[in-house]
């Protein structure tokens, strides 16, 4: 549910298939953007659709400006984050399956994915069986390690998404803090794994 997120998908994507055939896994951890508590009131719906259109304007992913941000959102991002905590739980090779139908459901169907029935209807399309994923999602041990991610990407300081690190012998590397084109991070990418392979 972060816009930048949304708009540096293809980029990540396209950064996990050239460190996966470098035998590197990709990690999902999830920072907890936002935690409002109140529907969102015009004045505020109108300064995110504008952030909404400078995403847009700056990597080309589409959004639905007409259907986003459906009128009553609580714009709370626990559940989405929950969501891809649980799937990191139960079949870690399907969370980005997943957090891209999430993303899609909210920028471009205008899904309130703050909704555990929206969600749940989207890790079913994942390939999550909807008992097991409901149970997960409901329980006291995923809230804790939601809370956990929450906790280490703000003792590491992370205030800005997306951040993409890259870890070798437990060191961590920023990557970035925040959207950058395919072209600036796939030469860093590449000298981290050449370093790593030498390592």
């Amino acid at each position: 549910m972060c816009s930048w997120c949304w708009g540096f998908a293809p980029v990540v994507k396209e950064l996990a298939s050239r460190a996966a055939r470098a035998g590197v896994r990709l990690d999902w951890v999830v920072g907890g953007l936002r935690r409002e508590t109140s529907p969102l009131g015009e004045p505020t719906r109108a300064r995110i659709l504008a952030h909404w259109q400078a995403v847009h304007a700056g990597t080309g992913q589409p959004f639905n400006f007409d259907a986003g941000l459906p009128e009553g959102m609580v714009y709370d991002t626990e559940p989405a984050c929950r969501a891809l905590v649980v799937a990191r739980h139960l079949a870690p090779r399907r969370v980005a399956h997943l957090a891209r139908l999430i993303q899609r459901a909210f920028y471009l169907e205008g899904r309130d994915v703050t909704h555990a029935r929206v969600l749940l209807e989207l890790a079913e399309a994942a390939g999550f069986a909807r008992c097991c994923f409901a149970e997960a999602f409901d329980s006291a041990e995923q809230r804790e390690a939601t809370c956990a991610d929450f906790a280490w990407v703000e003792r590491l300081g992370i205030a800005g998404f997306p951040t993409l690190l890259a870890e070798r012998n437990g060191m961590l590397a920023l990557l970035t803090n925040g959207h950058q084109p395919l072209e600036r991070l796939a030469p860093l990418l590449e000298r981290w794994l050449e370093r790593a392979a030498h390592a």
